[in-house]
């Protein structure tokens, strides 16, 4: 999802900053100069993670404040491969002990119940009142649960996980394919775009068909898309053809992909074409920014949060950043690795306006891996600027896996896809 900008608005951008930067004012009516420097960051995953480390490094004189309500954070990049047995829960555990003992960040172990823009505070649902002048708000993602008939959060908590925020839910859908009998059909339900990680439906159906070709091999997996294409489809069905042939079954909107509603009791999903039974059911519901964007008042109709794609300071809110899958961000897919590259933006753009300087125009970076079997790799990689447009993909500076890649290449890149992991995780909490 994008926002085109004309020239004259993207001139109004930069000359809002010269304003801010000429009369010494950083934002919302209360923001004050450059003596004052606390930012509290909301959210502790790829995007607030890397914006209060970054905050630190950058300026050491900035109090940085991150409020998480999680002890251990564990990342849904990589819980895939819990899924399908490569990884444990322990594998994709994140703590945020890095950021207090090294970095001097003050993490607090909380949830963010309100937002004050104007009077620069946020209050915390154990009550404490925090204040700030500048402020990042990186939520993730919250479903938009009244959209299937039939589901609802106490059905994905009991019945039918969606797994897309790892945790309780990966351990759940994790246990439910170990219950399964051999000859169980396994459903996989994703969303319409925009939603977070847009090939991650698709690696979960890989590596879930690499456990289950080895333990359950009579099994099967039907993906239910309402779209017509996906990230990577040439890739994984190349994968899937090789690795898994006749083991997943890929329905597109117009071919029985449509969700019309789902039954807990009898673990039924109906679409356009007629009932289905299953034994597994994933459903991946329609997606929004998280709930305390929306309270705050940060998030415009479409249910995401506009931002300026200088700094990712909200343009409802002046003076409070948003980061990660929540903003708009343009040509950017919602994915951890552009919530972190997304992170270091605003926190280089806070320390320049603390200094009484504009916020230098972003270069921004996603790079994308997923595991179709343990030696056999994929990705995408875009590299992204700001121009009239927003923020736009540079066309040839990224790459895709090449469709005729042979083993030592598939290989390499399942390789590289550890190496990734080990890296962002390290440059975001440790």
């Amino acid at each position: 999802m994008s926002h085109t900008l004309s020239r004259r608005d993207f001139n109004k951008l930069l000359l809002s900053g010269v304003a801010a930067s000429a009369f010494g004012i950083l934002g919302s009516s209360n923001t004050a100069f450059a003596s004052s420097k606390r930012v509290v960051v909301v959210g502790g995953g790829f995007g607030g993670a890397a914006a209060a480390k970054y905050l630190r490094k950058l300026d050491p004189s900035i109090s940085v404040t991150l409020i998480e309500p999680k002890a251990i954070f564990y990342t849904c990049p990589f819980s895939n491969w819990v899924l399908g047995g490569l990884k444990t829960m322990e594998d994709i555990a994140q703590t945020y002990s890095a950021l207090k003992n090294k970095y001097k960040v003050n993490v607090i172990a909380d949830s963010a119940v309100a937002i004050d823009a104007v009077r620069g505070t946020v209050k915390l649902k154990g009550g404490q009142v925090i204040g700030f002048d500048r402020l990042i708000v990186s939520p993730g993602i919250d479903f938009k649960w009244d959209t299937i008939p039939g589901y609802s959060e106490s059905v994905a908590s009991a019945k039918m996980p969606h797994a897309y925020q790892a945790g309780p839910q990966t351990v759940l859908l994790h246990n439910q394919l170990l219950a399964m009998k051999n000859g169980g059909r396994v459903f996989i339900c994703p969303p319409a775009n925009p939603f977070r990680c847009p090939p991650g439906p698709y690696e979960r159906a890989s590596l879930i068909a690499g456990y289950l070709k080895a333990k359950k091999p009579l099994s099967k997996i039907i993906i239910l898309d309402p779209k017509e294409k996906f990230s990577k489809q040439g890739l994984f069905k190349k994968g899937w053809e090789r690795l898994y042939p006749g083991m997943i079954e890929w329905r597109s909107g117009s071919t029985g992909g449509k969700l019309v509603k789902v039954d807990a009791a009898t673990m039924s999903l109906t679409t356009e074409f007629g009932v289905e039974n299953a034994d597994v059911i994933n459903i991946i519901p329609p997606q929004k920014a998280g709930k305390i964007a929306f309270d705050a008042g940060l998030t415009d109709a479409t249910g995401w949060c506009p931002i300026n794609p200088i700094s990712f300071e909200s343009t409802i809110h002046p003076g409070v950043h948003v980061i990660g899958d929540a903003s708009i961000a343009g040509a950017m897919p919602k994915s951890g690795f552009a919530a972190s590259s997304q992170g270091k933006v605003a926190a280089a753009a806070i320390v320049r306006l603390f200094q009484g300087k504009v916020p230098a125009a972003p270069s921004l970076v996603n790079t994308c891996y997923s595991l179709i079997g343990p030696g056999y790799g994929i990705s995408v990689a875009g590299v992204y600027k700001l121009t009239v447009e927003g923020i736009v993909e540079i066309p040839e500076a990224g790459g895709l896996t090449p469709i005729n890649a042979d083993d030592d290449q598939l290989r390499e890149e399942a390789n590289f896809a550890r190496g990734w992991y080990s890296n962002i995780v390290q440059d975001t909490w440790g």
